[in-house]
């Protein structure tokens, strides 16, 4: 109990007096910690980009724990923090609550969606960009044969798997190996217990592996790289976290989530209701960058950027395994 209100004590310390009139931003991280190098530093980076670009400071706070969510949503909402933004589906009861009990508070949740009139809902489309690594993925591979790992066994990952499974199949690739880190909020931060299972995968052939698992990735595109194979990122642009050993990165843009739900605070023009962000809407891409160009070929960005504007005219349909937990591919 200590230990949280002295956090929140601190992250409320870091709001500048000259602002306490104006907008006053908060957010809230998933577990794994702010710097995972994927889906927390994303919603870090967006908020880091709002400050920079106003001048305007934000609290922020970590949970450790999932006791520590309505507490720590709580405590801001008292404060009057305005809009706030939570990063993970994790937050969804919590906020059910706060955000009925707080109706003139604007809050923002990533990953879910929540029924309130206050409420901003933003979900991904997480499966559209998985298929387009995983095309990229099916023609880097020398053996037909690659690797995805998740992280926390649940339907949001499938959905990334599954979308992968049917990139990579239509490029080629006979057999996709799956495994998932584990079913607690642990999987999210085990970078050990996911370069074993990437070293299990490349013992079995696997030569390209996709990680969606938070900070148990990194663990993943270390293996990758030390065995000489490649490995693809998530959420945030991982290039260069094993430069000309990752493939590409699922950049999905809880970045541009996070800055523009404070940037609307700022601006008076934060609405609720849900939002569906795709390839069509820019909520999630391949990344390319000067780490991966040598990886890369022209015709693969081809097969890439074709099957995007497949996907956004309609003519390529990703199946979605959290409206169909049958996976066709």
């Amino acid at each position: 109990m200590k230990r949280i209100v002295l956090g929140l004590l601190a992250a409320t310390a870091m709001v500048l007096p000259s602002f306490a009139a104006d907008v006053q931003p908060a957010l809230l991280y998933d577990l794994g910690g702010k710097f995972d190098k994927s889906f927390n530093e994303a919603a870090y980076n967006g908020a880091e980009k709002f400050k920079a670009e106003t001048g305007t400071a934000y609290v922020e706070f970590e949970v450790s724990n999932a006791s520590q969510r309505e507490q720590a949503l709580r405590r801001f909402a008292e404060d009057g923090r305005n809009p706030i933004v939570m990063a993970g589906f994790a937050w969804v009861d919590p906020l059910k609550k706060v955000a009925a009990e707080y109706p003139e508070l604007n809050f923002a949740i990533i990953d879910d969606a929540v029924d309130l009139p206050n409420v901003r809902s933003l979900v991904f489309k997480e499966h559209e960009g998985s298929y387009l690594v995983g095309v990229l993925a099916g023609m880097a591979s020398q053996t037909k044969k690659v690797g995805f790992i998740g992280g926390m066994d649940i339907p949001l990952i499938r959905k990334f798997g599954c979308g992968y499974v049917g990139g990579a199949k239509a490029a080629g690739v006979t057999e996709v190996l799956y495994n998932m880190t584990g079913d607690t909020p642990a999987a999210w931060n085990d970078p050990a217990k996911g370069g074993e299972i990437a070293k299990t995968q490349i013992d079995q052939g696997a030569d390209v592996i996709y990680a969606a698992a938070g900070g148990t990735g990194v663990g993943v595109l270390q293996a990758a790289a030390d065995a000489g194979k490649l490995g693809i990122g998530v959420d945030s642009n991982q290039n260069g976290l094993q430069p000309g050993h990752v493939l590409t990165s699922m950049v999905k843009r809880v970045d541009t989530a996070v800055y523009n739900a404070f940037m609307d605070g700022k601006n008076g023009t934060f609405k609720g209701g849900l939002q569906h962000l795709g390839l069509k809407e820019g909520g999630v891409d391949y990344a390319m960058d000067e780490n991966n160009k040598d990886l890369v070929t022209e015709e693969m960005k081809a097969a890439a950027e074709k099957a995007k504007a497949d996907i956004i005219a309609g003519t390529i349909e990703v199946h979605d395994y959290t409206t169909d937990s049958q996976c066709p591919y």
